[in-house]
């Protein structure tokens, strides 16, 4: 079982950076493929960004690569979501995400209970 808390979500304006933090419980969390999605009213969680177990393998959504960049904290098991020039339709709750079967876009198996992001124009 893997528990995530995430953290760091706020409202901020259009060409701001924000950092958002899961906190993974565990001692499994070396072994986990972690990614973020998110969910803005009326649509559908979507993919972020995802970092492998090992942390040397990153992917992104089209949408947010080049602006948007995943690491992993091992020593106090932690992902972060590092979030630059943020635009309106950035705009949604974040979801931290753990995956026990590798990398990829979807297939998580636990998920956070979100964290509000808000950019303003």
């Amino acid at each position: 079982q893997v528990q995530l808390v995430e953290s760091g979500g706020g409202l901020v304006q259009a060409g701001d950076s924000l950092r958002l933090s899961c906190a993974a419980s565990g001692r499994t969390f070396t072994t986990y493929a972690m990614g973020w999605f998110r969910q803005a009213p009326g649509n559908e969680r979507a993919f972020v960004a995802a970092i492998s177990a090992t942390g040397l393998t990153t992917i992104y959504a089209d949408s947010v690569r080049g602006r948007f960049t995943i690491s992993r904290d091992y020593a106090n098991h932690t992902v972060h979501l590092l979030m630059n020039s943020l635009k309106p339709e950035d705009t949604a709750v974040y979801y931290c995400a753990a995956r026990s079967k590798g990398l990829d876009y979807v297939g998580y198996d636990y998920w956070g209970q979100g964290t509000q992001v808000t950019v303003s124009s």
